[in-house]
């Protein structure tokens, strides 16, 4: 009986191996959320440091209100809602793998609310306050993006919405742009993103020195037996090809995490109006950091497509 031991015991290992190969990109232990203080150890992000840290105080202290709703899998959801005017164009912002609402939108936020927008920013799923441990790199999350859609459009009845995602929340805001999504929801502005799941796996692997054909199996396995999803599910440049809402695309033209390539095979597959706008020497969502000014002009222009010019609003 000694060899059922030893199959026992490889078929041990082999799990262990693929939980591991899960645990790593997809579980968001909850110790772990609510650090909005951290920001990346990379060179640079420790030069921004000094102006990230700024904004985040800055955002810290507005006054909000914590909103509450449920995912279509029964997840509970949270986010703040900033108040700037009553029947003010809303902005609904999604955050990065396993970043926080007020680190990735210190900058965003507050060029949103200067623009006189009421601003939600959500916890994604396994972030922050919201339920849930496993982060599914924009696959789920586009229809928790479809679900707060619908409590904007609900809560402000004929008011303008538009989406905006850094990272894993541009991904995220450009997948769902390929649902059904309210008539209100007028356009997307995505801040990074990868062109799917599986790319930016591979990638983060081969930047690890481990060989993308042996390890991602691994992990794509992991991600089905142990998060009950299929990363090959979908691309962003397969969902944003039933975009029928304008799409802006941002990107540092130094990202080291996200290659800015990426943002350029979405971009190609959008039907829809489009803008794209790189900012050379930025870096993985640092664009807003790196160039204000140049970053409030091109959100004003995709805004101005939009027909959501500040109108006279109160600023922030």
């Amino acid at each position: 009986m000694v060899w059922i031991a030893w199959i026992a015991g490889a078929a041990a290992l082999c799990l262990g191996m693929i939980y591991i190969c899960y645990r790593i990109p997809f579980y968001n232990p909850l110790p772990h959320r609510e650090d909005i203080y951290d920001i990346p150890s990379g060179e640079q992000y420790q030069t921004d440091r000094p102006k990230m840290e700024a904004l985040i105080r800055e955002l810290e202290v507005i006054p909000c209100q914590p909103v509450r709703i449920t995912a279509f899998d029964g997840t509970p959801l949270a986010a703040r809602y900033y108040h700037v005017a009553d029947g003010a164009p809303v902005q609904i912002e999604f955050h990065g793998w396993r970043g926080s609402a007020i680190r990735d939108f210190c900058g965003g936020d507050k060029l949103a609310r200067q623009r006189g927008m009421n601003t939600l920013l959500v916890d994604q799923r396994a972030h922050g306050k919201s339920g849930g441990r496993t982060i599914t790199f924009g696959l789920r999350e586009r229809f928790d993006c479809l679900a707060w859609c619908r409590y904007a459009a609900e809560r402000f009845p004929g008011v303008p919405i538009t989406l905006a995602g850094v990272s894993m929340g541009a991904t995220t805001v450009l997948m769902a742009a390929g649902l059904d999504l309210p008539e209100q929801v007028r356009g997307v502005i995505a801040d990074s993103p990868y062109s799917s799941p599986v790319d930016i796996i591979k990638k983060v692997c081969g930047d690890a020195h481990l060989p993308p054909k042996l390890v991602y199996p691994l992990i794509r396995l992991g991600a089905r037996l142990f998060g009950g999803f299929d990363l090959a599910e979908t691309t962003a440049a397969r969902e944003i090809k039933k975009a029928r809402i304008p799409i802006l695309i941002i990107h540092g033209e130094d990202d080291r995490f996200v290659p800015c390539d990426m943002s350029r095979e979405i971009f190609d597959a959008c039907p829809a109006r489009k803008m794209r706008v790189t900012f050379p020497g930025a870096g993985h969502g640092l664009s807003y950091i790196a160039d204000p000014e140049g970053y409030r002009r091109a959100v004003a222009q995709f805004l101005g497509m939009l027909d959501l010019e500040p109108n006279g609003l109160p600023q922030a």
